[in-house]
């Protein structure tokens, strides 16, 4: 009987719905809320990147994103100059890219067929300098890439008000540039002094872990006589401690770069909220009449109540 008395509660409790019209509208998932002349770009539930986008806009056949752009021109280098017309940015950065990718390759079979002489006796020494130019040219061919995107992001269609892409893009490139681009310059010391120590911490936490695991290895080693400070043991409990606050060290890295991000992309947004004094409270009598079409049906009548406004 209990269980009987609860199914026909139930019933009763679903049966209204029944015969009741959708409460919201449809119109309410699927319309924009942007005024005409907003600065905040499209909505949120627009595709993140199209490649009908990115094309038509490098063909300068549509309007395209500044993050649409920026995700294309990774792969598809100098995207945004074709992108901005200035085509003659184009010869600089391939050829730039073209030396220092090639030299290093050059410079690195240099190096590596010296440590091949050295390991088959024919000479006595490696030739590191190789090595060193090697390096330097990847990291210039890798500065020059990075520089093209930073470049294509800063011409991408200037404008008097700030804009949330440009200033996410900006502190993804380089963390902290994109709150001085919204003129919070007193956030950039802040993010450079926290990164910065975490990347202290990183390297000098990193350094600890392979020292003490080096000593561990040494000291479990059979044959190996090692007679050092430490015990097994004890480099063992220090490098699982080291290689522990290495890992915290890196979380906190990535979780400050993150947050700066973040940090310039919403206060970017806020930029175009407006703040007045002006705030005001208004009570008045009122009428409430629910919409019976969107509501419970025609038999609600109204109903008399406060209203209360709200001005700020």
């Amino acid at each position: 009987m209990r269980h009987i008395a609860a199914i026909l509660a139930c019933f009763l409790l679903v049966l209204p719905s029944l015969d009741a019209q959708d409460l919201f509208k449809k119109e309410a998932f699927s319309q924009s809320y942007n005024e005409p002349g907003d600065t905040l770009g499209r909505d949120t539930t627009d595709t993140m990147f199209s490649f009908k986008e990115f094309f038509g806009g490098v063909a300068h056949r549509r309007d395209a994103r500044i993050g649409t752009l920026f995700a294309g021109s990774t792969v598809f280098i100098g995207a945004q100059q074709i992108h901005n017309r200035q085509y003659w940015k184009l010869p600089i950065t391939y050829g730039g890219l073209a030396a220092g990718i090639g030299y290093g390759i050059h410079y690195r079979r240099q190096y590596n067929s010296s440590v091949r002489a050295y390991e088959a006796g024919n000479t006595l020494t490696i030739d590191n300098d190789a090595k060193r130019i090697s390096n330097l040219c990847f990291g210039g061919a890798a500065l020059i890439y990075w520089s093209t995107l930073l470049d294509g992001t800063a011409f991408y269609k200037p404008t008097g008000h700030i804009n949330p892409g440009r200033s996410t893009i900006y502190s993804i490139l380089l963390p902290g540039l994109g709150q001085a681009y919204n003129g919070e310059y007193w956030k950039v010391p802040i993010y450079w002094t926290c990164l910065g120590a975490s990347w202290y911490f990183y390297t000098s936490n990193q350094l600890n872990y392979k020292r003490f695991k080096r000593i561990h290895n040494e000291a479990t080693t059979e044959g190996s006589g090692y007679d050092g400070p430490y015990t097994a043991e004890n480099a063992l409990y220090y490098r699982n401690v080291y290689r522990r606050y290495r890992d915290y060290s890196f979380v906190a890295l990535v979780g400050f770069y993150l947050l700066q991000v973040i940090d310039a992309n919403v206060f970017a947004y806020m930029q175009d909220f407006e703040l007045s004094d002006d705030l005001a409270i208004r009570m008045e009598p009122a009428v409430i009449a629910p919409d019976n079409a969107y509501a419970f049906g025609p038999a609600v009548t109204p109903a008399f109540g406060m209203r209360l406004g709200l001005t700020f």
